[in-house]
């Protein structure tokens, strides 16, 4: 299996335990990570290589976002890095207790490519039309994402699994 972090975030896979299919033909992505991962699978495809699933696990979805909130974000990254990531960190866990995570130096440019990136269905068939398996797992109390838009989208071109009671990180109570 091969695993894509989250924004800022290493080895958080751990919290994933539960979902994460160890094969040796899975690529998996954590929010910012499933852009990678789905990047990765496209690649690993042309050129010719066996990938039999592509696990998403609440993956990044901006795409229905105003651009003025996307500015806003970028401005507060930029003016207060580490004031930006604590409340990006206890919007993720919410409204759960915090674990235990190790972090990667992240860019603005880093977060601008997570905020202004955008999903195209046909990208996931033409995938799945190559024997990938896609699996999207979606936290009903997420608050970094738009829930509730990226379900419409990925419930047509996945296995969409929708845990109503966790967070970003998918964790319940």
């Amino acid at each position: 299996m091969t695993f894509f972090s989250g924004f800022s975030l290493k080895n958080e896979q751990y919290l994933f335990e539960d979902f994460i299919n160890t094969s040796d033909y899975c690529v998996c992505g954590f929010s910012y990570g499933s852009m990678k991962a789905f990047k990765h699978v496209k690649d690993l495809l042309q050129a010719g290589k066996r990938v039999d699933t592509l696990q998403m696990l609440s993956p990044v979805f901006f795409q229905t976002k105003s651009t003025r909130f996307k500015r806003v974000q970028i401005m507060a990254h930029k003016t207060n890095n580490k004031a930006y990531m604590e409340q990006f960190l206890d919007s993720c866990f919410n409204p759960y207790a915090h674990k235990l995570l190790e972090f990667e130096k992240n860019t603005t440019n880093d977060l601008e490519e997570l905020l202004n990136h955008k999903w195209i269905s046909q990208d996931f068939l033409d995938i799945a039309k190559q024997g990938v398996k896609i699996e999207v797992y979606l936290g009903g109390l997420d608050k970094i994402i738009d829930v509730q838009s990226a379900r419409e989208f990925f419930t047509q071109v996945s296995t969409l699994t929708f845990i109503k009671d966790s967070n970003h990180f998918l964790q319940v109570n």
